[in-house]
């Protein structure tokens, strides 16, 4: 672990419930209650000015089924950080970002709609890849890859 790790385990200790080193970066695992103060303070304290990206990964078969994933970064530092944090697949939502990362309003969009994650307050949730009326998840496990989806015709 980097001196910049350090610092930032330090200062949020007690508030995520596993730090680790994986391939040079920084990994906190977090609660989902736990997401926007951590993330406020990455932004405001240690310089994670850049939110890189959020996604999910699919596990059926484990509780929680979703682990929802964010990376961000600190150019002053040149470090990464990753945030990880489990989410049911009975209530797979977790609080936007929006409100400290104006750019998470397009990425969380495409996390919804890929994984069927719901982004508490991003009052845009509509399609960004696949086109409206689409059913389903994609990049879910579960979904069947030879599914057919309805047809929709051109829009000129």
């Amino acid at each position: 672990m980097t001196p910049v790790d350090e610092r930032i385990i330090t200062a949020l200790e007690g508030r995520f419930t596993r730090a680790a080193d994986s391939f040079g970066t920084l990994l906190l695992e977090i609660e989902r209650e736990r997401l926007l103060e951590v993330v406020a303070r990455l932004r405001h304290e240690f310089g994670f000015a850049l939110f890189l990206d959020v996604t999910a990964v699919d596990r059926p078969g484990r509780t929680p089924r979703f682990d929802v994933v964010y990376h961000f970064l600190s150019p002053a530092e040149r470090k990464r950080v990753r945030l990880t944090l489990g989410v049911s697949a009975d209530d797979p939502t977790v609080p936007t970002l929006t409100g400290v990362y104006g750019a998470a309003r397009f990425m969380e969009r495409e996390a919804h709609e890929m994984y069927g994650i719901r982004f508490t307050d991003n009052d845009d949730l509509r399609p960004i890849l696949l086109y409206e009326g689409f059913t389903g998840h994609p990049l879910r496990k579960d979904y069947a890859i030879d599914r057919e989806q309805p047809t929709v015709p051109y829009r000129k």
